[in-house]
């Protein structure tokens, strides 16, 4: 009858209106929990097939999901390895309680932001048990090309906050002015000497001894110099011998007219690079491009290193990480240099709201939320990386206030259905006597 349908109408509301409270509770609990996504109570009319002349009420279901989509606002932090994302995507993470399983893969779980600190054995993840997963990096810093489409190339984010390290030196740049007067007739012809540190592959300094001597010639001015190359890690072998002639026309007087290999790597006149292969490693030294300013020049009659620079530096060992708007993690040694050792990708799914919410703000991928992607930071749809900074939760306290005392009414206006039917029911009762 439909008094009874009032009746089971007035207790689904009842019902869905506790729902609905519980999920604001959850909301105002969590209002200062980061990363905390919002959860929401959407209500849906249930119709019955009603005969004529005669209407049954349905009531009400309630469903509810969490806003998974939604970004909190961010706020800065003091750590470095604090990390929260600026536009789409969320970061792999794995449980810390399957580390040392030996079933297989690691279980793949997102997260928004995380504060992250390596625990005794250098592994990166937060208090609540995440681990940051992410891709390792090649000796050199460089990311090999993983698959985009499954997690298999992920591994958890680890550092030897003990381990030494070395910075070989790869580049020199070698910005040297010869005295023009060494060149011209007359001229005493003596040898100028120059050493320049570089560390090899195995952290040891060593020297390049570069010996420059003028070709004096009987008259005039010859512009030409010979410059010969020692390696001090091989016994002061030559590693290349290079004839230099100079400009002096008024434009372009002083810089590199020609270089002329004579030993050793050859000398690219598109770069101003000489390839030098050294005991301690493979070395590219910049002299200058013919033609332009820098590098070796002809001036004056002084003897001048006015601008030699190298790079690497000597062994050391990790004293904090980084980490980069583009996902890298970059070890930073006391020597003052840094090293990339992972990437953290971004994960990207066509419906984030379909993803399975689980404890400590990580979520699951599930058929409703789409097959995933990784991406760069960056890249494609993806946002970037914010270090030193957390997300914080999406509740607005004052909107969960407001719905608090909209569902107290309308938690009190079902109870008042309840209320009434009873009444029309004893009336009806009453009927009999």
């Amino acid at each position: 009858m439909t008094i009874s349908s009032a009746l089971i109408a007035g207790v689904s509301g009842l019902n869905v209106n506790a729902s609905r409270l519980a999920t604001i509770a959850d909301n105002i609990a969590n209002s200062s929990t980061y990363g905390y996504k919002r959860s929401v109570a959407d209500f849906h009319s249930l119709v019955l097939n009603n005969s004529i002349g005669a209407y049954s009420a349905g009531g009400v279901r309630v469903s509810t999901h969490r806003e998974i989509e939604a970004s909190g606002p961010l706020v800065t932090t003091s750590n470095p390895t604090d990390i929260a994302i600026a536009g789409r995507g969320m970061l792999p993470v794995t449980p810390a309680s399957a580390l040392n399983s030996k079933t297989g893969a690691l279980p793949f779980m997102l997260t928004s932001t995380g504060s992250f600190h390596p625990d005794a054995n250098g592994v990166l993840k937060t208090q609540s048990g995440l681990v940051l997963l992410g891709w390792p990096a090649n000796n050199d810093g460089t990311i090999p090309s993983y698959p985009r489409d499954t997690n298999a190339g992920l591994k958890p984010v680890k550092v030897d906050m003990s381990q030494f390290a070395g910075d070989p030196t790869t580049k020199i740049n070698l910005g040297v002015n010869l005295p023009a007067t060494q060149t011209q007739a007359g001229a005493t012809g003596g040898p100028l000497d120059l050493s320049v540190e570089y560390f090899g592959n195995l952290g040891t300094s060593q020297s390049i001894n570069a010996t420059f001597t003028p070709t004096v010639p009987a008259s005039g001015q010859s512009n030409t110099w010979t410059m010969s190359l020692t390696d001090s890690a091989s016994g002061g072998a030559s590693v290349g011998q290079y004839q230099i002639v100079f400009d002096n026309t008024r434009g372009a007087g002083g810089t590199i007219a020609s270089v002329t290999t004579i030993s050793g790597g050859a000398y690219d006149a598109a770069t101003g690079n000489i390839a030098l292969t050294v005991a301690g490693g493979p070395i590219s030294m910049n002299i200058g491009i013919p033609g332009n300013a820098g590098g070796l020049s002809q001036l004056s009659g002084s003897f001048a290193p006015v601008a030699v620079n190298k790079d690497g530096s000597p062994v050391g060992n990790v004293t904090s990480l980084e980490i980069d708007a583009n996902g890298y993690v970059n070890a930073v040694y006391d020597a003052g240099f840094t090293r990339t050792i992972f990437q953290v990708p971004l994960v990207d799914v066509p419906n984030p709201n379909g993803l399975i919410s689980l404890d400590n703000q990580a979520y699951q991928i599930s058929p409703a939320s789409g097959s995933f992607f990784l991406w760069a930071p960056g890249d494609g749809p993806a946002g970037e990386i914010i270090s030193n900074a957390r997300e914080e939760s999406t509740t607005d306290v004052a909107a969960e206030l407001t719905q608090l005392i909209q569902t107290q009414r309308a938690y009190s206006s079902n109870a008042k259905i309840i209320q009434t039917v009873d009444q029309m029911l004893q009336e009806t009762t009453n009927i009999k006597r």
